[in-house]
C-alpha cells in the first residue's frame, strides 16, 4: 500500500531519528576529515548542531508543521558550530521555509523542499566549493524533482533519493582532489547521508534509541512528539526476530506476510537478505506472529518488549527530571543579576583558548572571551550569548579560526539591536594585529577596513600534531607526527616539534619580514620555550622575536611573521 503523505508526528520522528544517527556515526565522519588536526571536526559539529535542533523538538508536545519547522531552524541556526555545522543548519533553515505552511507533506512539497534548502544553504557560503556537502543536498535536490514527477509514494520517493545522495557521495573525491589525494569522500557530505538515512529508517517504522538525544537535551526533556497515555498505545508489544529461512524466501511471500502482520500490527518491516529475514511488529499477540515466522523457518534474536509498561515507566522518569529542572530554574532567578557595563560605541569579542591568550587579548581591551576556538568551535548561540553580554553600540567579533567565522556571520544574522561587524581572523595571531590596530578615536566603518586591511600582512603557523594517516599536499602524514600549519595548508612534517616549526619558519619569513611573534602553549616549558627562542634569534638576527606564552592546549606553538 502506497504512504503519500506524512504529517508533522511522522517528521519530528524521522528528525530526531536522523539526528541520532549522525550522533552515532559522528567519529566515522570524523575520521573523513582530511585535515588530520585534534580539533573540533566535521562529524561533532554536525552532531551539535542537530542535537541543538533535537533539544527544542523534544520540548514540543504534539506539534503541528509550523511548530515543528520553527523548533528545527531556530534549534540548528543557533547551535550551529563550525563551517559544516552552519551549512547543515542553513539546509534546514530552506527545507522548513518550505513545509511550515503545510498540514502533510506529499512528493511535490518534499522535492520543493529540498531545492529550498540547497538554494539557502549556497547563498550562505560566499564562496561555495564543489565535492562538499553542498553538492551531496544539490545532488539530492535534482534527484527530488526528477522523482516527484514520476510517483506519488513516498515509499519509492525516499529511497531513491536517499540512494542518488550516496552516488554523488561517491563521486566527491572527482570533485575535490584534496579528497581524492587522502582518498576519502567528503567528510559533510556524509554527514548529510547520515541524517536522511536515520531519517528513513524512522519513517519504515524501525526502533530508534533516541537516549543521546534525551541525554543531549538535558534534565526535564523528553521525547514528547506524540502526547499520550497507555490507552493511546494501539498495539503493546514491540516484536523483533530473525527468520533463518529453509528454502526461498519469494517476493510473493513477502508480501503474504507483510499483509499478514498488517492484519495483526503496525510499524511493520520486513527486510530479507538471502536465507535471513529480520522482522518488527508492533502487536497485541506477538505469538501470532511467532507462529506465522515459524512456517518459513527457525527463529533467532527474538526479542518482545511491553510498550505501554516502558511508557509508564519513562513518564515517572520524566517528572523527576521536570521537577529537578524546574528547582534549578527556581533557584537561578533568586540570584541577583550583576548590573551591567555603561554603553560605549564600540566593543570586542574575541574566541581564545589557554589562560596566556586570553589575558592577551583582555590587556588588549577585548570585551568577552568565548572559550573555544582549536579544540571545540563555538556556536552560534555562543556568539549570541556574548553579544548580549557587551554593552555597546557596534561589536567587532574577532573569531580566530577560520571554521568558526561561518557561525559569526551566522549570529551576526540574527542579531538587530546592535552593530555587528566580523573581522573574519583566522587565526589568533590575525586576530591579535587586528585588535593592536584598533584606533578608538575613528569610527566603525573605518576600524574595520584597517583591521581587514592589517590582517592581510600576517603569515601564520601552527604547530601541532596529526591524529590519524592521510596524505594531504603530497605530504605523507603518520599519526603521531608533528605538522607545521600555515595559512595555506600544512608546511612542514616531522617528528620534532622544534625543527618542525624551524622548518615551517624558513618558509614564511622572507626580505620583508620585521617581526616574529612566539605564543608556546600548555605542553611547553619557559625554559624550553625560551631556549627555543634564542634559536630563532641566531638564525634570524635582524628580525625582533616577541615570545609569549599561549597557554593554549594541542598546538605547540601558535606563532606570526608580520
Amino acid at each position: 500500500m502506497a504512504t503519500k503523505t506524512m504529517n508533522a508526528d511522522m517528521l519530528a520522528r524521522m528528525f530526531l531519528a536522523g539526528a541520532q544517527n549522525i550522533e552515532a556515526k559522528k567519529e566515522m565522519i570524523n575520521e573523513l576529515n582530511v585535515f588530520p588536526v585534534p580539533d573540533g571536526d566535521t562529524g561533532t559539529n554536525m552532531s551539535l548542531t542537530i542535537m541543538s535542533a533535537a533539544k527544542e523538538v523534544t520540548a514540543l508536545e504534539n506539534p503541528g508543521m509550523k511548530e515543528l519547522s520553527k523548533a528545527i531552524s531556530s534549534g540548528s541556526l543557533r547551535g550551529a558550530r563550525g563551517n559544516s555545522g552552519v551549512i547543515l543548519s542553513q539546509l534546514l533553515r530552506g527545507f522548513t521555509k518550505a513545509i511550515r505552511d503545510e498540514k502533510e507533506i506529499n512528493t511535490q512539497i518534499l522535492a520543493a523542499a529540498c531545492q529550498r534548502a540547497r538554494d539557502t544553504a549556497y547563498k550562505a557560503v560566499m564562496k561555495p566549493k564543489e565535492g562538499t556537502i553542498l553538492t551531496v543536498a544539490s545532488g539530492i535536490a535534482e534527484k527530488a524533482a526528477e522523482m516527484a514527477l514520476v510517483t506519488e509514494d513516498l515509499e519509492e520517493f525516499i529511497p531513491a533519493v536517499l540512494e542518488h545522495a550516496a552516488g554523488v557521495l561517491e563521486k566527491t573525491p572527482e570533485m575535490l582532489p584534496v579528497l581524492k589525494e587522502a582518498g576519502v569522500v567528503d567528510s559533510g557530505g556524509q554527514g548529510l547521508l547520515e541524517v536522511i538515512r536515520g531519517a528513513y529508517d524512522a519513517f519504515l517504522g524501525k526502533e530508534v534509541d533516541y537516549s543521546a538525544i534525551a541525554s543531549e537535551a538535558g534534565t526535564g526533556a523528553a521525547i514528547k512528539i506524540s502526547k499520550e497515555d497507555t490507552a493511546d498505545i494501539k498495539f503493546g508489544y514491540c516484536t523483533e526476530f530473525i527468520i533463518l529461512t529453509e528454502k526461498e524466501f519469494t517476493g510473493e511471500m513477502e508480501h503474504d506476510f507483510k499483509s499478514y502482520l498488517s492484519s495483526i500490527g503496525d510499524s511493520i518491516v520486513c527486510v530479507a537478505d538471502d536465507d535471513v529475514v529480520k522482522i518488527h511488529v508492533h502487536t497485541n499477540d506477538p505469538g501470532l506472529a511467532i507462529q506465522r515466522a515459524l512456517t518459513y523457518g527457525q527463529l533467532s534474536r527474538m526479542k518482545i518488549d511491553n510498550m505501554r509498561e516502558e511508557h509508564q515507566e519513562k513518564l515517572i522518569r520524566d517528572s523527576i527530571k521536570l521537577a529537578k529542572e524546574q528547582a534549578l530554574k527556581d533557584s537561578e532567578a533568586k540570584e541577583e543579576k550583576k548590573p551591567s557595563a555603561p554603553l560605549k560605541s564600540m566593543g570586542f569579542i574575541a574566541v581564545s583558548i589557554g589562560e596566556g591568550m586570553n589575558e592577551i587579548f583582555k590587556e588588549l581591551g577585548v570585551d568577552y572571551i568565548i572559550e573555544g576556538g582549536q579544540t571545540m568551535n563555538p556556536s552560534t548561540e555562543d556568539m549570541l550569548n556574548a553579544i548580549d553580554k557587551v554593552n555597546a553600540e557596534t561589536i567587532f567579533i574577532l573569531p580566530n579560526n577560520k571554521n568558526i567565522v561561518l557561525a559569526a556571520n551566522q549570529a551576526k544574522e540574527l542579531v538587530e539591536d546592535k552593530n555587528i561587524i566580523v573581522i573574519p581572523t583566522k587565526t589568533v595571531p590575525q586576530g591579535i594585529t587586528a585588535i593592536i590596530n584598533f584606533m578608538p578615536d575613528k569610527d566603525a566603518c573605518s576600524n574595520e577596513e584597517a583591521m581587514l586591511e592589517e590582517i592581510k600582512n600576517v603569515k601564520s603557523g601552527q604547530v601541532t600534531y596529526a591524529v590519524r594517516d592521510t596524505r594531504i599536499d603530497d605530504k605523507e602524514i603518520h599519526e603521531g607526527d608533528i605538522m607545521g600549519i600555515g595559512d595555506s595548508g600544512i608546511l612542514s612534517v616531522g617528528r620534532d616539534v622544534e625543527e618542525t616549526t624551524k622548518e615551517m619558519l624558513a618558509q614564511l619569513v622572507d626580505e620583508d619580514s620585521e617581526l616574529i611573534s612566539l605564543y608556546y602553549g600548555e605542553e611547553v616549558t619557559e625554559e624550553k620555550a625560551m631556549a627555543f627562542t634564542k634559536e630563532l634569534e641566531e638564525l634570524y638576527p635582524d628580525l625582533d622575536i616577541d615570545v609569549h606564552s599561549g597557554g593554549q592546549p594541542i598546538y605547540y606553538y601558535v606563532l606570526a611573521v608580520e
